[in-house]
């Protein structure tokens, strides 16, 4: 049996009893984001779990945070759950650590810098454009899914100058069998079960990344032949070299270019789908939205000097992150014996820290559950912890592009704004999808409503 957590003399804390041989599994299997937020209401900040046979503890504190993911973050790994995906996903950013993690960063830190980000402005407006070429008034359809489509190939051209809209589809589809799947075994004991046993799920999800790899290795293959410079990410990898003067192989390559493309876009593109939610509900933060961006833009396409100018826009996109992060939850695995808020941590316990209970902690946010885009100025923010808010996670590992689905998120919304508001399909429930990323369970429907009567 693992072992357990276990409170120094000190410590006051305490968890759900859960179940003799589960412990809280089946509560957490039932309802993950209800299961987590009533532990934070009921223990407090720091709770002492069993899912299973794993030891865990659930930290709601930006102070204990920082210990986990900053002073200490030596100390704490990738859980095994994210270990899973390598299976599939290989050893890219997302899934590898130590020295592999450190070098690979460190390539493809100058491809997100500053300046680069800006200069991909122009191409994210462009996309969201041509994405909404087909759009008109009256018109009923998925936020959820046209916003994927335009995320999914902004990343494509503007970090592997790769257009992908032939395979458009293909590559929605097999992305969401993926991300399902992965969701689905990280909330139950499906994640003991071996990968190589043919079951269906596992049979589909490497049909999935089958078709995912033909079109990263046709991406890879292109450019390596056309021996092209493109000054973009792929280029980076490509040209990479390490001590032994030795570049990657194609499978490192793919393994780089398959995270980014599928966690490279949808980050950004839930940030706008739940943006065009809150928005719904609140038609005078819309109209703040749509006057900003008309009076600023003009009716042309933003890019990246008009940032300055669409503040309001950047605090609606901040604050949707708030309420409805995409990367709702992640966790760490102690590699040794430790000690976090007066409980002795065993090694190989989780560490769980779940951005949409923390954003809404009442010690750090006013009226957690109302939607308050000016929460986000420059004053108010600078009154938070800095681990109050987690969007893109914290520390060394924080997300490489946060600057990059910030920056595409907030020139999305207001192009789209100055044309269409988008209204909730009367009718249609809206329920959370807590899966990899928090999504709208069956999309999110909404109408186009266009010009004077937008």
């Amino acid at each position: 049996m693992a072992p357990s957590l276990t409170a120094g003399p000190a410590a006051l804390h305490r968890g759900p009893r859960g179940h003799v041989l589960l412990g809280s599994l089946r509560d957490f299997s039932r309802d993950q984001l209800g299961f987590y937020a009533r532990c934070a209401r009921e223990y407090g900040d720091v709770v002492p779990v069993r899912l299973g046979p794993f030891p865990g503890l659930l930290i709601y504190h930006p102070d204990a945070i920082e210990e986990v993911l900053v002073v200490r973050n030596r100390d704490f790994i990738k859980s095994r759950g994210v270990r899973l995906m390598r299976a599939f996903l290989g050893d890219g950013l997302f899934t590898a650590e130590g020295d592999l993690w450190l070098r690979q960063r460190r390539l493809m830190q100058p491809a997100f810098h500053r300046q680069r980000v800006a200069a991909y402005g122009e191409t994210m407006a462009a996309y969201a454009a041509r994405q909404a070429a087909d759009w008109h008034d009256g018109a009923v359809l998925d936020i959820h899914e046209e916003m994927m489509a335009v995320t999914r190939a902004t990343v494509a051209k503007t970090l592997f100058d790769a257009d992908v809209s032939e395979e458009a589809r293909a590559i929605g589809d097999a992305s969401e069998i993926v991300m399902e799947y992965f969701g689905k075994r990280f909330g139950s004991l499906l994640a003991l079960l071996p990968l190589w046993l043919p079951t269906p799920a596992n049979l589909r999800a490497r049909r999935a990344v089958r078709a995912l790899d033909d079109v990263v290795f046709r991406i890879i293959g292109e450019r390596r032949r056309s021996g092209e410079e493109h000054h973009d990410l792929l280029s980076m990898l490509l040209h990479a070299r390490g001590e032994d003067g030795q570049g990657m192989s194609d499978q490192q390559l793919r393994d780089e270019v398959m995270t980014f493309l599928l966690a490279g876009h949808e980050t950004t593109a839930l940030a706008l789908t739940w943006s065009f939610y809150l928005l719904a509900r609140d038609p005078q933060a819309f109209a703040r939205v749509r006057e900003e961006a008309q009076r600023e833009l003009a009716g042309r396409a933003p890019g990246a000097d008009d940032l300055s100018r669409l503040p309001y826009a950047g605090m609606v996109v901040e604050e949707a992150l708030r309420l409805y992060p995409p990367a709702w939850l992640f966790e760490r695995q102690a590699n040794q014996d430790d000690v976090i808020e007066k409980y002795r941590v065993p090694k190989d316990a989780l560490l769980i820290i779940c951005p949409y209970v923390l954003h809404r902690h009442p010690a750090f946010w006013d009226h957690p559950e109302r939607f308050d885009p000016e929460r986000f100025t420059a004053e108010r923010s600078a009154q938070r912890p800095r681990f109050a808010y987690l969007p893109f996670g914290g520390g060394p590992r924080q997300c490489i592009g946060n600057q990059f689905a910030l920056m595409e998120a907030r020139l999305v919304l207001a192009m789209v704004a100055q044309e269409f508001a988008p209204r909730l399909v009367p009718g249609r429930s809206v329920a959370l999808e807590a899966l990899v990323t928090l999504r709208p369970r069956g999309g999110l429907w909404m109408t186009l409503a266009e010009g004077a009567r937008a």
